[in-house]
């Protein structure tokens, strides 16, 4: 053993030690998602909050403070204490897409209320179309748009602020026409409303439409990743289809701003340990996650580079939140 990784071992000893002496005064670690129980998101953190109890040797629990689109759990998070007993377990949007968004309206700020912890999972946007649409790919779905726009050209999604709101917009503008966006509250009357034809098209999470696709009421005709889906390995990539359109999709865990480094590195290593643990992983790609686990200096890079990335085409859209 080299003297240098001597010392970053003793080091990151000394930091466990510590942190479960802290953990041990305050009870249980809380990790809090802003979706409710049986979402995607919810159940991630589960399987990480089971993850990284057996590792900390601590008790490690959900709490679900669902409400606008996961706000309500970052100021639940930004208020706590920040000794490492309260976690935020987020999608990129919170954290890089609703500080242009909601610009002026939001009452957090990621950057300066929140400390990267680990970066966990990527997941992948997908566009689907009813099947009552004669697509099978985007250039069908382009022309049959562009054929009828004032009856083919909508499109919805879960949320309005959003990611996959916002990557439907720049697929419009990268295909030279408008779309007009239907916002649902939640992805459950989202998917009714692709089901039921009353929307053409949806962007959404593309493993959630996995229960339409198997059930013939839609189809999956692209994905927003560099690369293919794990899930839908035979659905092309926007830029496969000759569309300049990615959007990056991502869950991470923060603390709060302040958390000591010590705290932070013990509860990364544990996190990253639960992810890269072979049965982790295989239950995330089960649920179309792909397993990440970078540290908290890379996931501070890619959600400034998705910051950056998505301001100017949100100013762009003129989106105002309701």
């Amino acid at each position: 053993m080299t003297k240098r990784l001597w010392i970053k071992t003793i080091m990151l000893a000394a930091a466990s030690a510590m942190c479960g002496s802290v953990w041990a005064q305050n009870g249980p670690i809380k990790i809090v998602v802003g979706y409710p129980p049986g979402a995607t998101s919810d159940i991630l953190t589960r399987v990480l909050a089971d993850a990284m109890s057996k590792r900390l040797n601590q008790p490690v629990i959900v709490d679900n403070k669902a409400g606008a689109g996961g706000q309500l759990a970052n100021l639940a998070v930004k208020a706590a204490a920040n000794d490492g007993t309260t976690l935020l377990m987020t999608p990129v949007a919170s954290m890089s897409i609703f500080p242009h968004s909601y610009a002026g309206q939001l009452k957090y700020d990621p950057f300066k209320d929140f400390t990267p912890v680990t970066h966990l999972t990527n997941f992948q946007i997908g566009w689907g179309v009813s099947n009552k649409v004669p697509a099978n790919n985007l250039k069908e779905y382009v022309a049959w748009v562009k054929s009828n726009p004032a009856q083919n050209g909508f499109f919805g999604s879960a949320a309005p602020g959003s990611l996959p709101h916002f990557m439907g917009l720049m697929f419009a503008k990268d295909s030279g026409f408008n779309l007009e966006h239907v916002s649902y509250r939640g992805t459950a009357p989202a998917m009714q409303a692709l089901a039921s034809g009353e929307i053409p098209a949806l962007s959404t999470v593309a493993a959630d439409i996995q229960s339409l696709v198997d059930g013939k009421k839609a189809k999956l005709i692209a994905v927003a990743g560099e690369k293919r889906s794990i899930r839908f390995p035979d659905v092309p990539t926007f830029k496969e289809q000759g569309f300049d359109v990615v959007a990056s999709a991502w869950y991470g865990l923060f603390a709060p701003a302040g958390t000591p480094p010590s705290v932070i590195q013990a509860l990364s290593k544990a996190a990253m340990d639960a992810v890269n643990d072979p049965v982790v992983r295989k239950k995330l790609i089960d649920m179309e996650l792909e397993p990440t686990g970078y540290g908290p200096e890379k996931l501070a890079d890619i959600m400034k580079s998705d910051y950056d990335k998505w301001g100017p085409p949100i100013k762009e859209s003129g989106f105002k939140p309701q």
